[in-house]
């Protein structure tokens, strides 16, 4: 009985001993719930009593003041349970748990030092911004008073020469200027923030990244230059070649062709100028990686260059030539055969002359026309037979006729009608020379006249070897002839009718 009494008064005495601190706890967790009430409340009705919301949807951080209310109330509640947090240690002590207490106790130690740093950080960005903004808005209505994108336009050749540049446009050269110049002065800033935080392990590398950002600035400016004054001056160049080559009528050679051959050559000109400025631009950059594309881009450059001229020199070739078969044979289907062609094995040299699978290209090509041979030769020599062979005797007909009009004398066949002609007009000096027995007068026609060889016209009579004709002099008088057709060997007089 003795022992149970001890145990109550005991524990009676523990529990007189712990109830101040039960009731400490409990009074530090009505105050800790009061002030916690109590400062959400100011920072939420603090905050819309400032137009913190509308400058948030001024900021663009909300889409709306609904959102923007939203966002205060959230912060409203982080500092609610922040209060909470700042009043977990002194509970937990009240209550005599400091197992508990310590951890968090330490956690807001440490918090709490650092607050100072996070602090100078958030002041630095703050500021940092503020500056960026105002160089930005700065360098922005310096290009647009320059009117740096008309200037541009005019370079570059673009359509935009006369359209207003305004702040929300994102594709103009002020808002690339004034966006670049705003990262340049904030990275110095958040340098200098991430090192006022003294967080090494989150600090140091993303500052060895900044300076490397900023130590590759100049080149990048010199890239950027190079790329400028290369497209300029590609432009300028292409834009007098294509002038000179149309003043020469180089366009004459493919106008049926609908396509400029000066304006071609021109653009392509301009395209090498300024892969070459590009590839000292990546240069500039001092990158081994692109110093490697660059090289390879130059070495590849013959490539593409031989393989251009090719495949323009199968296109202009096989349009010209198909031109000249369709003029001669008058059938355009042979014309657009030929064109064609000519055309696949440019196609097919070009791909060689790009080393683009050399091997695959070279067996195709090989295997294409081996088929087309034997596709040509079945078709002509099995199902086509009766049609080759009539248009093999044409064809032959056609070369014997060529070669006979070409082997035959201007005159052939003329001695023939000279013998035929003689014939005439010795029969017709005979009937002659009869009328005029009869009638007691001298004959007209004292010979006939002959065209044999080695047989001559009689005395006063001759036969022109070269054009047929007749002449008796004694009879006729000077002026007489009689002319033999080299045609038909018809005799013609003009003074009698024979």
């Amino acid at each position: 009985m003795n022992q149970v009494t001890t145990s109550l008064t005991s524990g009676l005495r523990s529990f007189v001993d712990v109830l101040p601190s039960i009731l400490g706890g409990i009074l530090l967790v009505l105050l800790a719930w009061i002030v916690a009430v109590l400062v959400r409340k100011a920072i939420a009705k603090g905050l819309r009593a400032v137009k913190f919301d509308h400058l948030l949807v001024k900021w663009k951080a909300a889409q709306s003041e609904e959102q923007a209310g939203g966002t205060i109330d959230t912060l409203a509640t982080v500092a609610y349970y922040l209060v909470w947090v700042l009043f977990l240690p002194g509970i937990f002590d009240a209550f005599r748990m400091p197992s508990i207490a310590a951890p968090i106790s330490n956690m807001l130690q440490t918090a709490l030092n650092y607050l100072p740093n996070l602090i100078g950080a958030a002041v630095l960005l703050i500021v940092g911004f503020v500056a960026a903004r105002l160089v930005k808005n700065l360098v922005f209505n310096l290009a647009k008073s320059m009117d740096l994108d008309r200037w541009m336009a005019k370079l570059t050749g673009g359509n935009n020469k006369n359209r207003p540049v305004t702040a929300d446009q994102k594709d103009t050269i002020a808002s690339v200027l004034a966006n670049i110049v705003y990262v340049l002065v904030l990275i110095p800033i958040v340098t200098i923030a991430l090192e006022t935080l003294n967080i090494r392990s989150i600090s140091e590398p993303i500052i060895n990244v900044l300076n490397v950002l900023l130590g590759a600035i100049p080149n990048i400016l010199v890239a950027v230059i190079l790329l400028g004054v290369g497209i300029a001056v590609a432009k300028f160049v292409g834009q007098l070649i294509t002038s000179l080559l149309e003043g020469t009528g180089i366009d004459n050679v493919t106008s049926s062709m609908n396509f400029s051959l000066s304006g071609a050559v021109g653009q392509l000109v301009a395209v090498l100028i300024g892969l070459f400025f590009f590839v000292e631009a990546l240069n500039a950059l001092n990158l081994a990686v692109l110093n490697t594309i660059g090289t390879a881009i130059i070495l590849y450059l013959p490539n593409v260059l031989f393989a251009l001229v090719i495949l323009g020199l199968a296109l202009v070739g096989g349009r010209l030539l198909a031109n000249v078969i369709t003029r001669a044979t008058g059938s355009r289907f042979a014309g657009q055969l030929v064109e064609y062609v000519l055309l696949a094995f440019g196609v097919f040299m070009a791909l060689s002359q790009l080393n683009l699978a050399t091997m695959i290209v070279d067996t195709a090509f090989i295997f294409i026309i081996c088929g087309l041979s034997v596709a040509f030769a079945l078709a002509f020599g099995l199902g086509g037979r009766d049609f080759a062979q009539a248009q093999l005797k044409k064809l032959d007909s056609k070369m014997e006729e060529e070669k006979g009009k070409n082997e035959t004398p201007p005159y052939e066949g003329l001695e023939d009608k000279m013998k035929q002609a003689g014939k005439q007009v010795s029969e017709a000096s005979n009937q002659k020379a009869s009328k005029q027995k009869s009638s007691n007068r001298p004959s007209d026609f004292t010979g006939a006249a002959a065209s044999t060889r080695g047989a001559r016209p009689e005395t006063g009579s001759r036969v022109d070897r070269n054009n047929g004709d007749v002449i008796d002099a004694d009879d006729l008088g000077p002026a007489s002839t009689t002319r033999v057709s080299p045609e038909d060997g018809t005799v013609h007089d003009t003074d009698h009718d024979l």
